[in-house]
């Protein structure tokens, strides 16, 4: 589906995203190197520490989503996790964050350079960037993302041929290796793979061109204090807001999806 509406916005508007659509290769390289040599210990902090986690949004069965960034409401992954005094169980905080920098200028030189170049002439436009991997047979629930001040692009990095979509109100979109789609995450969505390979996006998040800086700063800061004292390991990026209200199953067909919840206590 190429037509964009409301909640399907043309990624031209946003010219800023070019930078990143002109380096998806380098971008994609880096992360299938990172997955390919990574040592067990860089992943395990990968996934433990750079990794946005949600209590809100549900997985169907075992099938599992996996995401690890190195920018998080316009601050790099080892400042931000300094500025909110994260403590994570197994690092210590400054180990923590000494580990993130290392990792980052290891792995992903070249996009945080293109992340640098953005934020620099744009305003610090850009906001979260992270890898985002659905594995085979992932099944997203119905929810939201309640960032009224920011759209989310995705640029299509590993795109297996298939059933791999987002539903978005009645329609189902699809991604496509090195290009952007862009939603505004505020519409209920639920997207899935029902292939037998992993997709991954570079997932980013931006300011909306219609807030003011100040105003979109303001909300942010607001929204990610709330966030980090409900759940530190969120980033900032998932909130309890993100659920979705009974009445949008029904409305977009997907009162089956509310019997989920009987499955989903009894797995966790």
């Amino acid at each position: 589906m190429k037509t964009f509406n409301e909640y399907h916005l043309n990624p031209k508007q946003f010219p800023f995203l070019k930078s990143l659509q002109e380096n998806w290769q380098v971008i994609r390289d880096e992360f299938t190197h990172f997955i390919h040599n990574a040592s067990d210990e860089e992943l395990k902090f990968t996934y433990d520490v750079l990794g946005p986690k949600s209590k809100t949004i549900k997985t169907k069965g075992d099938a599992k989503y996996s995401a690890f960034g190195i920018l998080f409401q316009g601050l790099f992954i080892e400042e931000y996790i300094q500025v909110h005094q994260i403590k994570y169980p197994d690092y210590e905080l400054y180990e923590a964050s000494e580990k993130a920098l290392a990792l980052r200028q290891k792995y992903f030189p070249n996009l945080a350079k293109v992340i640098e170049k953005v934020n620099f002439s744009e305003d610090n436009i850009l906001r979260n960037v992270y890898f985002g991997t659905f594995h085979p047979g992932l099944d997203i629930k119905l929810h939201v993302n309640y960032n009224p001040h920011m759209n989310r692009g995705y640029l299509g990095l590993i795109v297996p041929q298939g059933d791999v979509a987002m539903k978005i109100c009645h329609d189902q979109l699809y991604w496509h290796e090195g290009e952007f789609m862009v939603l505004d995450h505020s519409y209920p969505h639920c997207p899935h793979n029902y292939t037998n390979y992993d997709r991954t996006v570079l997932v980013v998040d931006f300011f909306k061109p219609d807030w003011s800086t100040e105003e979109a700063i303001q909300f942010e800061k607001e929204q990610v204090t709330q966030r980090m004292q409900d759940n530190p390991y969120s980033l900032g990026v998932f909130g309890k807001s993100d659920k979705a209200k009974e009445e949008d199953f029904i409305k977009y067909g997907l009162a089956h999806q509310l019997e989920w919840d009987k499955a989903l206590s009894m797995n966790s």
